[in-house]
């Protein structure tokens, strides 16, 4: 982590919950360190057993990491990231509308089979990510699942937590795997329009599809981590947790750049 990206971040760390009102330190160790391990294991997709000696003890650096992901500061450190780079962009740190879609990755040995599946469409044996992104391509919701679950199954609880979230939202692009009864339901319960973006006949080859891109780029970045190339979690949480860290590191990294306005 440069020292921009810290100036940038150090101001959106969360505190916990049962230390806010005791004043000085948050915790008990340099969050710069633990940050900066945990951007390494996630991008350099190693294990924790094999943390560098330049970073702290890798029993540590797991410690802040489930301590993080159980109190919920994982996510909301990346949701304070989230509205800081939209704001900087030029827009609502709220967004309006998002675009929902699912990845399948391969699983290693270390998935338990509770937890995994084979998705016969994309034959992968493995687990599936469902993402909501907004239209930066920043994630908004992330659940993941076994891949045998379908598109739409998996949908409902996603679209009805992003709608917990992000009450501003009134409009989701989807492919046309969530076409069917889903739609309607979305109308009704959620007072939300899921719009399926599809692809027609007479194309062929790639096409970039209107608002479906933007998703489909996130799921790239999220590749550009080696942790994330497959799904190498235990627990489905963990997986979910790494993907936040991912775009995590992205933000801050964008966060640190000067703007176009401001190079010119």
């Amino acid at each position: 982590m440069t020292d921009a990206e810290w100036t940038a971040v150090r101001s959106l760390l969360p505190m916990p919950a049962w230390l806010q009102g005791r004043g000085g330190q948050p915790e008990g160790y340099c969050h710069r360190q633990m940050l900066d391990a945990v951007r390494y294991l996630v991008a350099g997709g190693i294990s924790w057993r094999a943390m560098p000696a330049d970073f702290p003890a890798w029993g540590r650096v797991y410690a802040f990491f489930r301590r993080w992901r159980e109190h919920g500061l994982i996510a909301e450190f990346h949701d304070r990231l989230r509205g800081r780079v939209r704001e900087r962009e030029g827009h609502e740190a709220e967004p309006s509308a998002g675009i929902i879609d699912a990845q399948s990755v391969r699983a290693a040995a270390s998935v338990p089979a509770a937890s995994r599946g084979y998705d016969g469409g994309k034959k992968v044996a493995g687990r599936k990510r469902h993402i909501v992104t907004d239209c930066l391509g920043l994630l908004l919701v992330v659940a993941v699942t076994a891949a045998k679950i379908g598109d739409r199954d998996a949908a409902v609880g996603l679209l009805g937590r992003l709608r917990r979230l992000h009450r501003d939202i009134t409009l989701v692009w989807a492919d046309g795997g969530y076409t069917g009864g889903i739609v309607d339901w979305c109308r009704q319960k959620l007072a939300l329009t899921l719009e399926i973006v599809k692809r027609t006949d007479d194309m062929e080859g790639f096409v970039m599809l209107p608002r479906r891109w933007v998703v489909e780029r996130t799921f790239a970045w999220l590749l550009n981590s080696r942790r994330l190339a497959r799904d190498y979690e235990t627990r489905p949480e963990n997986s979910e947790a790494m993907i936040q860290w991912s775009m995590v590191t992205r933000m801050s990294r964008r966060l640190a750049r000067p703007r176009a306005a401001d190079r010119h």
